[in-house]
């Protein structure tokens, strides 16, 4: 048997012991990163959960993360899903036409001001950036809170409300946020664009932290069976 060959078994044992375990989407932890060889491709199932440790290790080892459908789900991404409600309608336009100049945007509605329920447009964006879509969600209703509640219902995403720069690169660099909610009600289009341009090019800080957002997933697997 081969190196390649051997390391292939030994990461289809650990998903089976998870999936055998009861959880209802694969875990892809530091562990299995590290049986694969340093530069080498490692092949996902559609759906699995990657630990931030296990992002910062693979970039680390330079390991290449892929599903089985052979659609890469690198550490970066260019697809952003962005929604609102009618309170954030306006302000999700003027940044969906700021991000079509670099990225691919998923546009989940609404599509008006006519008065609409919020937790179906978070839930929208959630699910987008969940099932590896879209690489980061954005979704604007008047305060932003009841959108971040609803988006953090969704496993496999840690949404987090920005209000400022700091907030925005904290949510990203300490707990790798995926969906980022924002109150139109509350902050105004210059301060969104800030906000949102800086979230999007904010890495995850890895270490201490890694270890940290690992015990968030743990909670979500938990209660999530």
């Amino acid at each position: 048997m081969s190196d390649e060959q051997a390391i292939r078994r030994s990461v289809a044992a650990m998903l089976r012991r998870q999936l055998g375990q009861g959880n209802t989407r694969p875990l892809i932890d530091e562990t299995v990163i590290n049986a694969v060889a340093e530069g080498g491709t490692l092949e996902i199932p559609p759906g699995a959960l990657v630990t931030p440790l296990a992002q910062s290790t693979a970039l680390t080892r330079r390991i290449k993360l892929v599903t089985v459908s052979d659609v890469y789900t690198d550490m970066e991404g260019d697809t952003v899903a962005i929604g609102a409600d009618h309170g954030g309608f306006a302000m999700k336009e003027m940044l969906k036409g700021e991000l079509q100049a670099k990225y691919t945007v998923i546009d989940c509605g609404t599509n008006s001001t006519e008065s609409v329920d919020y937790p179906d447009f978070a839930l929208a964006v959630a699910e987008q950036v969940a099932n590896g879509r879209a690489w980061r969600g954005i979704m604007i209703d008047g305060a932003g809170i009841g959108s971040c509640m609803v988006a953090n219902k969704v496993p496999g995403v840690r949404a987090a409300l920005c209000y400022d720069y700091a907030s925005a690169v904290n949510s990203r660099e300490h707990n790798d946020a995926n969906v980022l909610t924002l109150g139109a009600g509350l902050i105004g289009n210059a301060l969104a664009k800030q906000i949102a341009e800086t979230w999007l090019k904010t890495p995850f800080g890895g270490g201490r932290h890694g270890k940290r957002v690992d015990k968030i997933i743990a909670v979500e697997q938990k209660y999530g069976k």
